[in-house]
C-alpha cells in the first residue's frame, strides 16, 4: 500500500527546493549579470587568494555555525596563548575563524544588527540580560567586557583578534539564503538586501562561496579542524 501525501506538504516541499536552486543559482552568475541584476559581488578575481596567507607553524581552523556564547572568539585566543605560552609567537601561528549559517551576523557592523535584528533573528543573546544582541557584541568591545574565571580580561573582539593575525571569512552561500528570507519577510528585495549586507562587512572580513568550502580549503592548507562550540 502506497503511504498518503498530502497534496499541499508536496508543494511546499517542491517550491522550497525551486527556491533553494534559485539562490545557490545566484552565486554562480558571472560578474556582469551579476552587476545588471543589482546584485554586488563580495569576491575578488581570486576567491582563494586568502589561503597564501596560511603560513605558520602552528596551523588551525575554527568551525563556527551559530553565535554560542563565546566559543567562536574565545577559542582562537586561548590557541594563540598556550602556543605563546609554549614557545611560538602569535604571529607565527596561522588561525582562521569561518563564521557560517547562524553565525553570519557577526561579520556585520552595528547598524544591520538594528535594522535587521540579527539577535533576534540569529538567536544572539547577551548572558547578562537574556535579551537579544542589539549590535555586534564582538566588534570593538570595552576593555575588560569579556573575562575568564582564574584568567582575568581577554581581548576576544574580532578587531583584537585580528591584530593578533587571526583571519574571519563568512559564508556568503549563508549571506544569500539569508538575506533572502528576511527581504521575503519584509517584503523587500533580495538582491538589494544582499548588497547592503556586503557593503556593511565588517573591515577584514574576508567572503569565501561557501563555509564548508572555505573549511575544505583551510585545512587542504594544513589546518587543523576544531569545532568552535
Amino acid at each position: 500500500m502506497k503511504p498518503q501525501v498530502n497534496e499541499r506538504s508536496r508543494r511546499s516541499f517542491l517550491n522550497k527546493i525551486a527556491a533553494g536552486a534559485a539562490t545557490l543559482g545566484l552565486l554562480s552568475l558571472p560578474k556582469s549579470i551579476k552587476a545588471s541584476q543589482g546584485i554586488l559581488d563580495p569576491f575578488d578575481d581570486n576567491p582563494e587568494d586568502w589561503t597564501q596567507k596560511i603560513n605558520g607553524k602552528h596551523r588551525v581552523v575554527f568551525d563556527a555555525t551559530r553565535p554560542h556564547e563565546l566559543y567562536p572568539f574565545v577559542w582562537p585566543r586561548v590557541f594563540l596563548l598556550t602556543n605563546q605560552a609554549t614557545g611560538t609567537p602569535e604571529k607565527e601561528n596561522s588561525v582562521v575563524v569561518v563564521l557560517r549559517h547562524n553565525a553570519i551576523p557577526y561579520a556585520f557592523e552595528d547598524r544591520l544588527w538594528s535594522k535587521y535584528k540579527f539577535g533576534e533573528v540569529f538567536k544572539a543573546v547577551d548572558a547578562k540580560s537574556n535579551t537579544p544582541y542589539e549590535r555586534n557584541p564582538f566588534w570593538k568591545p570595552a576593555a575588560g567586557e569579556y573575562k575568564v574565571p582564574g584568567i582575568g580580561p581577554v581581548a576576544i573582539g574580532i578587531n583584537e583578534l585580528q591584530d593578533s593575525g587571526v583571519m574571519f571569512l563568512v559564508c556568503d552561500a549563508a549571506i544569500t539564503v539569508y538575506s533572502a528570507a528576511i527581504a521575503e519577510k519584509m517584503n523587500m528585495d533580495a538582491a538589494t538586501i544582499k548588497s547592503e549586507w556586503v557593503a556593511g562587512l565588517l573591515p577584514g572580513i574576508q567572503p569565501v562561496p561557501s563555509g564548508v568550502w572555505a573549511l575544505g580549503r583551510a585545512q587542504e592548507k594544513g589546518c587543523a579542524y576544531i569545532f568552535a562550540g
